[in-house]
């Protein structure tokens, strides 16, 4: 039995085909005709159709969930294909939604699904939110994290957040009138540039399928009754290892939007919560940022003896095989936050800093100035914005 009612009321009825379809839940006795007819008369949003998204929807869809709606406003990017298994090669370039909309319909026709193809915030986030019994968060980033956190305390929603990095993942449910709430469990962001994203620091592809099975688990406990949904509990899962832990989180009485004097009582700024890079970084970049046009034409001049100046990559050792900018050394950031790479450095020449995209560059680039090389300058975009402006041989990732 499980600790909590239903979610959803069971639908009329269902059809023979759909009989034919849902038999081998229909002979479970815990989901049954009851159980299934419940799925049929649910409304679930999912939030992104991505890495957590794509086997989430798909297995929402194949379970029987009457109404699916999905939030993603990106587009399908060939490295996408690695993990995000509602794409194929065809979709590249399509919208996600679009995508994700045409593989749930081949999976199971008898779904209704709703596109919001939109950014989620906080001007949107009430509306589509209130149309749906329970939400799935396959967000990547703490900023839309938050706001899907407050936003379903807000409007007393459960939902079921999952996320991904490298090798391990973590599953939980969410809902501050059965137990606690994602602010309970993290208070604060983590610092800006201490966390690298999917994008910087990789995901094994398959771990999306079992963290995204694990959240849609927990959806259909919420909605059809069964079993013992993971409301205070985080479970985390290390793929290397093949282990499940779980941890037991509390209720805090003194959460910010949960607990029993809230301070958040309103959707509030989460970019500028989360920021994307620390302060200090930010204050370095400015007037110190130069684009990858800037950088080509400095490459040029340096060739002809007319420059002189040292390009650092401060991303990591497995990145720089992938791509690389012409003529830059490679010490990574971790070098930078010890002080190891600062003993390497020449003091007579200027530094100009690369990353990725620009978040760790700036990173290094507030501790080379802090150091005294005041000239030092870093590299708007990155080697993204390389590839994508100077030199489209090199793969992107």
């Amino acid at each position: 039995m499980s600790s909590l009612p239903p979610l959803v009321e069971p639908a009329d009825e269902l059809t023979i085909d759909e009989v034919r379809r849902y038999s081998r839940h229909l002979i479970i006795p815990e989901v049954g005709m009851a159980g299934q007819k419940r799925l049929k008369n649910a409304k679930v949003l999912v939030i992104g159709a991505g890495g957590l998204g794509s086997p989430a929807l798909l297995y929402l869809a194949a379970a029987g969930v009457g109404t699916l709606g999905i939030v993603e406003f990106d587009t399908v990017d060939e490295s996408n294909l690695q993990r995000q298994i509602i794409h194929g090669q065809s979709d590249v370039g399509k919208s996600k939604a679009q995508s994700a909309k045409e593989s749930i319909l081949e999976a199971n026709p008898y779904t209704n699904v709703v596109l919001h193809e939109t950014r989620l915030d906080n001007d949107n986030v009430f509306e589509i939110f209130e149309q749906y019994d329970l939400i799935v968060d396959g967000t990547d980033n703490f900023a839309t994290r938050y706001l899907v956190n407050d936003a379903a305390v807000l409007l007393g929603k459960p939902y079921v957040w999952g996320s991904i990095f490298r090798f391990d993942g973590q599953v939980s449910v969410f809902w501050a009138e059965h137990g606690p709430c994602y602010r309970c469990l993290y208070p604060e962001p983590p610092p800006p540039g201490m966390v690298p994203s999917c994008a910087e620091g990789g995901v094994l592809g398959v771990l999306c399928a079992s963290v995204g099975a694990a959240q849609v688990t927990e959806a259909i406990k919420l909605l059809t009754g069964i079993g013992d949904p993971s409301l205070g509990r985080l479970n985390i899962y290390e793929a290397l290892d093949l282990n499940w832990r779980s941890l037991k989180v509390r209720k805090d009485p003194n959460c910010a939007i949960c607990g029993e004097n809230p301070t958040v009582t309103e959707l509030i700024d989460y970019e500028n919560f989360c920021g994307a890079i620390t302060e200090e970084a930010a204050d370095a970049a400015v007037g110190s940022t130069i684009s990858v046009k800037q950088l080509s034409e400095w490459i040029k001049l340096k060739d002809n003896g007319e420059k002189d100046f040292v390009l650092i990559d401060v991303r990591e050792p497995n990145e720089y095989e992938i791509n690389r900018i012409p003529g830059s050394v490679l010490i990574p950031k971790a070098d930078f936050q010890t002080g190891v790479a600062l003993e390497k450095l020449p003091q007579d020449k200027q530094l100009v800093f690369h990353c990725k995209s620009g978040v760790r560059s700036a990173e290094v680039l507030a501790i080379a100035k802090g150091a005294g090389f005041s000239d030092a300058v870093h590299v708007g975009g990155g080697v993204v914005a390389w590839v994508d402006q100077i030199d489209p041989s090199q793969p992107s990732y």
